[in-house]
């Protein structure tokens, strides 16, 4: 049983583990039986900043120091049914965690179930529906099983059973970079121009009658007459032009990829009397 002392202790720094030793959170309240004064309840701080507060009953609990070791996983403390902290606990609402827990209903205390005064040092205290946490005994009538059907049970005999899910998605990773680039090449380019010259060619031509009588009486002597000779001359020019524009653009491909893992599940087996086993 657990001293005041250590009731004060555990609403400073008090811890409640699971049975395998892992943390469940940090200890809220505690809460006593009014038939005995004993503890009987202990809230865990849970959720996400411990915004959320479980009951656990005491009931082979074990304390050293700061640390309250219930005989429980974590997860069944987290999913125990939720019961409104406001300084006592019903009739109902006890018997709704202990048919959780595994405890027996049906059983009322000392004070028939009316509620508790809070208590001056900070604890809290709860009433109940047995005689306390230390003195509640087993009739035996809860857990039976009658040939040929199931008996009526206060647990909730069952487990959560979790696994593992592959989920796969995709993310835009950088693969390489693509750049354009200009320089300058020099290449041969033949073209074909037509050019043009001028050569000499001599014409002789007759003189008619009328010709020869205009010419009549003109005197011998020398005489020159030249005629200037052309020709096209090859003329190179070079422009820069532009011709065309390059840009650089993307396209997406879609393929399909096979992604291999592996993922845990949990399975359940059952472990049945040999008489129950061919049922």
């Amino acid at each position: 049983m657990m001293n005041e002392e250590q009731i004060q202790s555990l609403h400073n720094d008090g811890v409640v583990v699971d049975q395998d030793g892992d943390k469940i959170g940090k200890v809220g309240q505690v809460y006593l039986d009014d038939s005995t004064g004993e503890p009987a309840w202990v809230t865990v701080k849970t959720g996400l900043f411990g915004t959320s507060e479980s009951f656990v009953p005491l009931q082979g609990a074990t304390v050293q120091g700061q640390e309250v070791r219930v005989p429980y996983t974590k997860d069944q403390v987290k999913d125990a049914p939720r019961v409104e902290e406001d300084g006592h606990i019903s009739v109902e609402e006890e018997r709704e965690l202990f048919r959780y827990y595994g405890g027996r209903d049906g059983q009322q205390n000392a004070n028939n179930g009316a509620p508790a005064t809070r208590e001056q040092e900070g604890t809290r205290t709860g009433t109940g529906t047995g005689t306390g946490t230390t003195d509640r005994a087993d009739t035996g009538t809860g857990m039976q099983r009658t040939e040929g059907h199931t008996g009526d049970h206060d647990s909730d005999a069952s487990m959560v059973r979790s696994e593992e899910q592959l989920h796969v998605g995709t993310e835009k990773v950088a693969t390489g970079t693509a750049r354009l680039r200009k320089y300058v090449v020099t290449e041969h380019v033949t073209k074909t121009v037509p050019v043009q010259r001028e050569e000499v060619r001599i014409e002789r031509e007759s003189l008619d009658e009328q010709d020869r009588d205009r010419l009549t009486g003109s005197d011998l002597g020398e005489d020159e007459q030249e005629v200037t000779l052309t020709e096209d001359q090859v003329v190179v020019d070079k422009e820069t032009v532009p011709v065309e524009k390059v840009r650089l653009d993307t396209d997406t491909v879609t393929e399909e990829q096979q992604v291999t893992d592996e993922v845990r599940k949990e399975q359940i087996d059952t472990d049945l009397p040999d008489e129950h086993r061919n049922r």
